[in-house]
C-alpha cells in the first residue's frame, strides 16, 4: 500500500499534489490531514497544509504486485509505471534498460504478462477489468504494423478472390484488424478457433 505526504496552500491543493504523484483518483485513496493551513499574522507563523494520502489497494494493485514479483525474479532491470488508472482499465508501461526484452516476438511475452495481470486482478474485482501493458512504445508500433498488414491482405484477397487467414493473435489485436477494414465494402472479416489460437480471416464479401 503506497502513501505520500504533501504540502499545499490549502488542504485541497495538497491532496491534488498527492493524487498526481500516486496517479490515482479521490475514490481510490484515504486522506488524513496532518496540519491545517494557517495564515499567521503579517506572514509570521504562517504554514501550509500537510496531508497524508494512502492509496487503497485496488484489483489493479494486485496485478501490478504480481507482475513486479515475476519481473524481479527474472533478474531484469525493469519497473512498472502506471500511465493511466481508471475503474476498469489500467494502462502501464514497462520501463528500464531491459524493458525491450519483455516484448517478445510479435509482443508474445508482453501479451502473456498482460494476460497474467488480468487474471490476478479479475480475482479481486467485482467487475471486468483490463490491463494494457506496453514497453518501448511497442503497442503503437504494432498497431501500425497490423493496419498495414490488414490493408495488404485485403488487396491480396480481392486480387485472388480467395480468403486469407492471418496468424493467431489476441482479441485486442484482432479488433485492430477488424476496424482497419470495417469501411471496405468489398471485404469481410471474421474470427475462428479457440483462444489462445483464435485467428482472423479476411474474405471477399459475397453479393
Amino acid at each position: 500500500m503506497r502513501e505520500v505526504t504533501k504540502y499545499g496552500k490549502t488542504v485541497a491543493e495538497a491532496v491534488s499534489f498527492a493524487l498526481k504523484e500516486l496517479n490515482a483518483t479521490s475514490d481510490q485513496v484515504t486522506c488524513d490531514v496532518v496540519e491545517q493551513p494557517r495564515k499567521g499574522f503579517l506572514g509570521i507563523g504562517a504554514r501550509k497544509a500537510l496531508v497524508k494520502v494512502t492509496l487503497t489497494k485496488t484489483p489493479f494493485d494486485y496485478g501490478i504486485d504480481y507482475l513486479t514479483e515475476v519481473i524481479n525474479k527474472s533478474g531484469l532491470t525493469v519497473k512498472i509505471q502506471v500511465i493511466e488508472r481508471g475503474t476498469q482499465v489500467c494502462r502501464c508501461a514497462l520501463v528500464g534498460k531491459d524493458a525491450a526484452q519483455l516484448i517478445g516476438k510479435h509482443g508474445a511475452t508482453l501479451n502473456a504478462l498482460q494476460t497474467l495481470a488480468d487474471h490476478v486482478a479479475a480475482k479481486e474485482a467485482k467487475q471486468h477489468v483490463t490491463f494494457i501493458l506496453d514497453a518501448e512504445h511497442y503497442r503503437e508500433t504494432r498497431k501500425q504494423a497490423l493496419v498495414t498488414l490488414a490493408k495488404r491482405m485485403a488487396e491480396k484477397t480481392l486480387r485472388t478472390n480467395h480468403p486469407h487467414r492471418l496468424e493467431a493473435m489476441p482479441a485486442f489485436e484482432r479488433k485492430i484488424v477488424h476496424q482497419a477494414l470495417a469501411n471496405n465494402p468489398k471485404i469481410q472479416t471474421f474470427s475462428n478457433g479457440e483462444e489462445p489460437k483464435r485467428y482472423l480471416t479476411i474474405a471477399p464479401r459475397r453479393s
